[in-house]
């Protein structure tokens, strides 16, 4: 069964996470957001460093814990993940996008890696400056069908040979070109195998052929760089594609699942962080104003602001409560395909209902740049499309339940 009671640990870092929102992520969350390229860079070294210091701190726990009777504990780490994902995003959810590390790049290297490439690429991650990781998937051509990529791989001697276009990259710009970091590029390497012929290679930064065309101006999340890249006779090991080259019915495709698998989850926290950022906001807003949120009374005396905040906090707590299913599950090693693409959906859905509800409730104030409102609002709806849109996901779930496949369900 699911716990929901959390070790003295995880609240303490749960703690620390919320002062970095409150102190270092609020008061520069404005600011950012008006001047979308340009870098933080004391808050990237600033971060940098505490997550240097979260690394040890865990260290020290997981030692702890291998010389006492708590070593049977269960494994958290994704749960820890959602857990401090949302009370970043409760600070500022570009930010928390545009913080330095592995990102989705990592991500796939776990999913996909073999031990000694998650060694090789991750490592770098836990020393020296801040730098960053990124995945490019997403294609020109197409959007949440990660299944019709174009871009190719060919093995020309030691070499593999890259060319297409990737779009919408999540810090691609600062993993392709600004740090040590790499973009986790997937390619089909034998385009008349179809989905098992997508293969996941690591580029590093600043390799030959590898350019990035242009930064994007969005509606929201503007902290973060999202990128496109062109991959021109883009040169790289043979070493550099994660796990086996071979191409077989149970391989390929199903790598950039996983990788979902375990990033879904993620973003429905990032959204659960958004919408209760606005949830708080309101509530405070209600009480300076003296206007009561009764609770355990029959629900036809509810005024319609309270009926509304009510709805608020139930949508919240749904989407949090999916979101840590799934990510318990990827904790204990079962396969969270469903929850993870559930989790999504209704974190997706839930913060842009709660968060438009916060502007309506707010009036004027709400819609007016004066306060942090907008701006949540234009930062909710990415997570309703992003790794994967609310469309697909809802597919994926219905697939899952009725056990049909994609030829089938589409």
């Amino acid at each position: 069964m699911i716990d929901f009671e959390l070790e003295p640990q995880i609240l303490s870092r749960l703690q620390m996470f919320h002062a970095v929102s409150e102190h270092m992520m609020r008061p520069i969350s404005r600011d950012c957001d008006e001047h979308e390229h340009t870098k933080p860079t004391q808050f990237y070294e600033s971060m940098w460093q505490a997550s240097a210091a979260a690394d040890i701190q865990v260290g020290n726990d997981r030692s702890k814990k291998a010389d006492g009777a708590a070593a049977s504990a269960p494994r958290r780490a994704n749960l820890m993940t959602v857990l401090s994902t949302e009370e970043l995003c409760w600070g500022d959810a570009g930010l928390y996008l545009s913080t330095p590390n592995s990102g989705l790049g990592g991500a796939a290297v776990m999913a996909a890696g073999t031990p000694e490439q998650k060694e090789r690429f991750l490592k770098r991650f836990k020393e020296g400056k801040p730098k960053w990781g990124a995945m490019a998937i997403t294609e020109p051509s197409f959007g949440s069908d990660s299944s019709q990529v174009t871009t190719t791989a060919t093995r020309d001697g030691d070499h593999w040979v890259i060319n297409g276009t990737k779009i919408f990259c999540t810090a691609g710009e600062m993993a392709a070109e600004k740090s040590d970091g790499f973009v986790v590029v997937w390619a089909t390497v034998d385009k008349s195998a179809g989905r098992p012929g997508i293969k996941p290679f690591v580029v590093e930064h600043n390799t030959p052929g590898m350019t990035v065309a242009r930064v994007e101006n969005k509606l929201g999340i503007r902290a973060s760089d999202t990128a496109a890249l062109i991959f021109d006779n883009c040169r790289i090991p043979l070493d550099a594609l994660l796990g086996s080259a071979e191409v077989r019915k149970e391989g390929g495709f199903k790598d950039v699942m996983a990788t979902f698998d375990a990033t879904r989850p993620i973003v429905a926290a990032m959204a659960i962080g958004v919408g209760r950022a606005a949830l708080d906001f309101v509530r405070d807003f209600l009480k300076q104003q003296n206007v009561p949120v009764r609770y355990g009374i029959s629900p036809r005396r509810l005024t319609a602001v309270e009926r509304d905040f009510m709805e608020m906090e139930v949508q919240l707590q749904a989407a949090r409560l999916l979101t840590w299913r799934a990510a318990w599950m990827l904790d204990t090693g079962k396969r969270n395909s469903l929850e993870a693409s559930m989790a999504k959906a209704k974190a997706g859905l839930a913060v842009t209902l709660i968060t438009q509800k916060a502007v309506e409730l707010l009036g004027p104030l709400g819609y007016s740049r004066k306060i942090l409102v907008e701006k949540w609002m234009r930062d909710a709806k990415i997570n309703d499309i992003f790794e994967g849109t609310q469309q697909i996901n809802m597919i994926i779930i219905a697939r899952r339940i009725l056990n049909y496949s994609s030829k089938e369900l589409n």
